[in-house]
């Protein structure tokens, strides 16, 4: 194994410019033209087998290396809508069209750029390294994980007919942790997602008059309020849900009551029946609310997001830590255990069968990480996903990366000859 990483610095030098470029130009879901033109290159330029177009904006590469397995490396590639705040001198000034049209900041918030760079590494490193393996790789850039339906799409668009179906499926997802840090935990490892955009009616008046109205903000105001009982009251104190009201929309102007009101809902769950009776009390409390507040429409609520929960096979799991422990050190390998984030990868893997295998990579300055978590003040210091000032450092991040990703495939594909 080491053999094979000999060359690494030769690999990853190049790709800090390449992971700049890409952080410095996002695109959003479904829109990641620019990004799949620079993936769909680079992978001809290293002798893959190039697929375009799957599922939208997916690219796939393939990579036939004698018999063997098949590994399937998966690294998603769609930004969020983010005004960056980071101040690095790469940051981003892109804008895009989110799915209801409206033009919005974009930013790779949530480190799909570090997805991107570190997964093309690895299908550098190990095309140049075809006598260390036998087997195909099959190196996935999905497009919309923000969406959680880039893994569907590109499954509808007849992934798995157009290349051979994996023995395995495997991924990383950078964090807030120590930079070249890797977190792994077998079993539910993400959370299921279940999103929700809920609209709330009432009767439009003047602000003066409030006797002739029904209030749509009260309605949602109160709503709101009540919908974080549902965690505090009706979930068990040894079992996990969060729930977040993300946005809430309603009225033009200060002395008019508006006709409704829109509110977004996100929760998030790792046990089906947790999920089902979160999910449950949610559309209870808010047609509650509704018949309360004397509302003469029924409230809509219309799903918008679902991921399922992200089961890392055990077996599988278990084969991968321990050779990121032989190739890393005991002390760079944790358990996590199991995050309310939420990931689309388990739809690659469910829809064939095989085993899913996807840990978490670290991207803070050990120095800042190391500062924070002496003061005790991580969660206020440390930017996490989905942050305005959220951005990997660029080493030892990458170099880890792509090591991660090559010696998870090389236990499929036979390690050394």
């Amino acid at each position: 194994m080491t053999s094979v990483l000999d060359d690494l610095t030769a690999v990853t030098a190049p790709l800090v410019a390449l992971y700049k470029d890409l952080h410095e130009h996002p695109e959003l879901s479904f829109h990641e033209n620019r990004t799949a033109g620079i993936v769909a290159a680079r992978l001809a330029e290293l002798g893959f087998e190039v697929i375009e177009g799957v599922g939208t904006t997916g690219v796939v590469g393939l990579l036939r290396n004698g018999n063997g397995p098949t590994v399937l490396l998966r690294a998603d590639m769609d930004a969020l809508p983010v005004l960056e705040q980071t101040g690095l001198e790469y940051a981003s000034t892109a804008r895009g069209l989110d799915p209801a049209g409206i033009e919005q900041p974009v930013m790779h918030a949530c480190g799909h750029d570090v997805h991107v760079t570190c997964l093309l590494g690895a299908a550098e490193v190990l095309s140049t390294a075809r006598d260390a393996w036998s087997g195909t790789l099959e190196v996935v850039f999905q497009p919309a994980e923000e969406l959680g339906a880039g893994a569907q799409a590109m499954v509808d668009d007849g992934l798995f007919e157009r290349v051979p179906v994996p023995d395995v499926v495997l991924g990383q997802h950078v964090a807030p942790m120590y930079a070249g840090v890797l977190g792994l935990h077998a079993g539910p490892a993400f959370a299921a997602t279940d999103a929700f955009d809920v609209r709330m009616f009432g009767r439009g008046g003047h602000g003066s008059r409030p006797e002739t109205t029904i209030d749509p903000i009260v309605m949602a105001a109160a709503t709101i309020l009540r919908l974080q009982t549902v965690v505090s009251r009706e979930v068990a104190g040894g079992e996990t849900a969060v729930l977040t009201v993300g946005q809430i929309h309603a009225g033009s102007k200060n002395n008019i009551i508006p006709d409704e009101a829109t509110f977004g809902v996100a929760i998030r769950s790792l046990d089906a029946g947790v999920r089902d009776r979160v999910v449950a009390a949610v559309h209870r409390i808010i047609h509650a609310e509704s018949a309360a507040s004397g509302a003469e429409r029924e409230p809509q609520i219309i799903a918008v997001d679902t991921f399922p929960v992200l089961v890392n096979d055990i077996d599988a799991s278990a084969r991968v830590f321990g050779a990121f422990q032989h190739a890393f050190g005991a002390q760079r390998v944790i358990d996590p255990g199991p995050v309310t984030g939420s990931e689309d990868v388990s739809l690659l893997a469910t829809a064939v069968g095989a085993p899913l295998v996807f840990w978490l990579l670290g991207g803070t300055d050990a120095r800042v990480y190391g500062a924070a978590a002496a003061a005790g003040t991580v969660e206020r210091d440390i930017p996490a996903n989905h942050s305005p000032f959220f951005a990997p450092v660029p080493q030892p991040t990458l170099d880890a990366g792509v090591s991660a990703l090559t010696v998870a495939a090389l236990q499929w594909l036979g390690g050394q000859k």
